[in-house]
């Protein structure tokens, strides 16, 4: 039987959510194993001058327990 546990976390790019994503999940990647799934909770953007400066998403990492 498995058993698998969430995280939260953060992640910021200056480029898009999507980057933002991918740079959150590729940093988990390098300490976490097993990693089955995410979840974004959140969305956010900083902005500066009238332009956003700054995507951040909010995510859920799922991962399996080893035994």
């Amino acid at each position: 039987m498995a058993v698998a546990t969430v995280t939260k976390i953060t992640a910021a790019s200056t480029k898009s959510f999507d980057d933002a994503i991918r740079e959150g999940l590729g940093r988990a990647s390098k300490t976490l194993r097993g990693i089955t799934g995410l979840h974004v909770v959140e969305q956010k953007a900083s902005v500066s001058d009238g332009k956003i400066a700054e995507y951040r998403v909010t995510m859920e990492i799922t991962f399996i327990l080893e035994s």
